[in-house]
């Protein structure tokens, strides 16, 4: 059977399977400890978020660490995509000439690879419905460092930090998202996500995601964006070349333009390394890391977990945040047609007020990436801009979409609301 056979027999069916769990008409009531609260209106189902068959789950590592199962090749490329993750750029490297930080790990740690709440802030302007970048002057992305005086005597021209316009009447503040696992994002078939986006229409309406259908620089293809929290990216090579243009002025064969400081092109006739900074060598390295960088440990499955995971359903939580998908075929035998819990669609959905005003491809203002939760329990800040402290102030801050499940959640008694902040703090 070819990989594209394999996928369709095995992959779709079991997701629709997964999410069909949520539609059963036959419910159980959980059983809770005695409390003076009321019970919530809705029932909860005795059956469980994990897959049946749990040997077909990836087997994760120590957080921060590589996939399992890769040969002394494979752990060698990323052992070197960890050195190029880790690496300081300098102004020689071709830095700036304005950017957000000089290494990948400067945002991304706490542990390896995963995000120390560091937010960046993007701008726009909205008139009559209509969302304005404002690229003209260095949006969306604020660049909020620079690399100062250049020239001869180093007073030739002075590089500034970038400041939001006064014409944006948009602002929005943005984490960094943690990068544990994504080759296996990465690994996802298109068609798996457009069928989970089909699923989600047919039996959650209410709460259906849609997909951010967005160009693959490298083959001019339109894909399924994943990455981000507008999902405006398809894969990982792109988004590490992304990264190292907009957060570190690295250009690169894809990114081969600078970022114009405040969107001022003539400054750009002052930058000491004008030439392409990376010929595509450190692009590709840190999107080995990222590809070969394993998923995050579970904690303990007592049985308060379990019982969190099936309020986790109840309540509505897993139509957006899908516990567990399939990959496709890959090159890497490790993250080739695999079982992983992310705990998203990686679809956009409308989250009302909760949306942070920016539009990126086909992602409106109020539409956001939903946030995978695996490596939850690494985490200190919460939602797309780390306003929520808790994972308990996160859920209470969803709107539009995910109103339905935070007032379900706000309903629950003590016992049922332990359980399920149990779950998310095992993730």
């Amino acid at each position: 059977m070819s990989p594209a056979s394999r996928f369709r027999a095995f992959t779709l069916p079991f997701l629709a399977s997964l999410l069909l769990l949520g539609c059963s008409r036959e419910r159980q009531p959980l059983s809770t400890a005695p409390t003076d609260h009321a019970e919530p209106s809705e029932t909860v189902e005795a059956t469980s978020v994990e897959p049946a068959d749990p040997a077909l789950l990836v087997r994760p590592t120590t957080l921060g660490g590589p996939l399992r199962g890769l040969d002394a090749a494979l752990l060698a490329r990323f052992a070197a995509g960890q050195d190029e993750f880790e690496d300081v750029e300098t102004v020689d490297d071709g830095l700036g000439p304005v950017f957000n930080e000089a290494s990948c790990a400067t945002c991304h740690s706490s542990p390896v690879g995963g995000t120390n709440g560091r937010a960046e802030t993007r701008f726009g302007q909205l008139v009559g419905g209509t969302f304005d970048p404002l690229n003209e002057l260095g949006g969306s992305l604020l660049q909020d460092h620079a690399i100062g005086a250049v020239g001869a005597g180093g007073g030739l021209y002075t590089y500034v930090p970038e400041q939001v316009p006064a014409e944006a009447n948009v602002t929005a503040k943005r984490i960094t998202t943690p990068l544990f696992g994504l080759g296996l994002v990465d690994a996802v078939p298109d068609q798996a996500l457009l069928a989970l986006a089909r699923i989600e229409a047919r039996f959650f309406p209410s709460t259906a995601g849609t997909p951010n259908l967005v160009t693959e620089l490298r083959t001019g293809a339109l894909r399924v964006g994943r990455f981000g929290w507008k999902a405006q990216v398809p894969t990982l090579h792109q988004f590490a070349g992304d990264a190292y243009l907009n957060e570190m002025g690295i250009t690169s064969p894809e990114f081969p333009d600078e970022n114009a400081p405040q969107g001022n092109r003539d400054a750009l006739a002052y930058n000491p390394v004008p030439a392409m900074n990376d010929d595509g060598t450190g692009v590709a390295r840190f999107a080995d890391f990222m590809s070969l960088l394993g998923p995050p440990p579970r904690g303990p499955l007592s049985g308060q977990v379990v019982v969190g995971g099936v309020v986790f359903r109840q309540i509505g939580c897993a139509n957006c945040h899908t516990p567990t998908l399939i990959t496709g075929a890959s090159a890497i035998h490790a993250v080739a047609f695999r079982a992983f819990q992310p705990f998203s669609d990686f679809l956009l959905h409308d989250m009302g007020a909760l949306g942070d005003g920016i539009v990126q491809g086909g992602a409106t203002g109020r539409q956001m990436r939903t946030a995978p939760l695996w490596g939850l329990s690494a985490r200190t800040v919460f939602l797309h801009d780390g306003r929520a402290s808790t994972p308990e102030a996160a859920i209470q801050g969803h709107a539009g979409q995910g109103a339905a499940a935070r007032d379900r959640f706000a309903r629950l008694n003590p016992f049922q609301r332990a359980a399920l902040l149990a779950f998310l703090r095992s993730l």
